[in-house]
């Protein structure tokens, strides 16, 4: 038999337990299963004008402040395949919001850098680890989300995927539903999958890569928002999830 019945490692946060009294702790703080960290502090509230558990986070109100949820790391390696998942909504998707939601290696706890920005026609690949997920920035000359994978500061080339990431073709509402879906294989292929969030939509497959993800490294599922000018930017969040498996070799 197999060492116990307890070998998937599963984050699924609902935000079903409301608290009306959030309140934002400088250095990072934790949401249920989910961790915050941030540059410079916003207000984080349970929404009451809508159901199924949602929780509103407001950025603090300066150029590049942000905010950063996220969930334990894992190895696609000896983890996999992984799979990260987010339900969210942004109150302005024309002058102030950039966007990451996926997997990245590099995660500054105190002060987190966006893994990938997109500004004219050019995505600029900030993590220095692994990443794999879906970007919006409006300093595009073409607002859309783009589904990006990236190694050592650079796009990963020569497995299908495009240096300036792929896009989404997305519909661009403020205070619509978006849901994406990465997913990492064992041997490093990689998929990011895109939905409008509408009851009559599907998500649908952006961009996959047939290799090219480390697979021996951790990397953190997250979502992430930064403001783009001096204002803030408020994130509903329905569920965030992240999955894999137990490493039973581990030592």
């Amino acid at each position: 038999m197999a060492q116990s019945e307890f070998g998937e490692l599963e984050v699924f946060e609902d935000f079903l337990g409301f608290d009306p009294d959030y309140v934002w702790a400088a250095g990072g703080f934790a949401i249920g299963q989910v961790s915050i960290a941030s540059v410079n502090e916003g207000t984080i509230e349970s929404t009451v004008d809508e159901s199924g558990g949602v929780v509103a986070i407001t950025s603090d109100t300066g150029d590049n402040d942000n905010f950063a949820m996220y969930s334990a790391p894992m190895v696609a390696g000896s983890n996999g395949p992984l799979a990260m998942e987010a339900r969210f909504k942004l109150n302005n998707v024309t002058t102030l919001s950039s966007v990451f939601c996926g997997f990245t290696e590099t995660l500054d706890k105190t002060t987190p850098v966006m893994p990938a920005e997109f500004a004219t026609a050019t995505m600029t690949y900030n993590g220095t680890g692994a990443m794999a997920g879906i970007q919006f920035d409006i300093d595009g000359t073409t607002d859309d989300f783009r589904a990006v994978f990236g190694d050592a500061g650079a796009a990963l080339t020569g497995n299908g995927a495009d240096a300036n990431g792929t896009r989404a073709n997305a519909t661009l509402t403020a205070d619509r539903w978006y849901i994406v879906r990465v997913e990492i294989d064992p041997n490093g292929a990689a998929r990011v999958y895109f939905g409008d969030g509408t009851n009559t939509s599907q998500m649908r497959l952006v961009k996959s890569i047939s290799s090219g993800i480390p697979t021996d490294v951790v990397l953190f599922p997250v979502l992430m928002q930064e403001n783009r000018t001096a204002g803030a930017v408020v994130t509903e969040v329905d569920y965030f999830r992240a999955r894999g498996y137990r490493d039973w070799n581990a030592n």
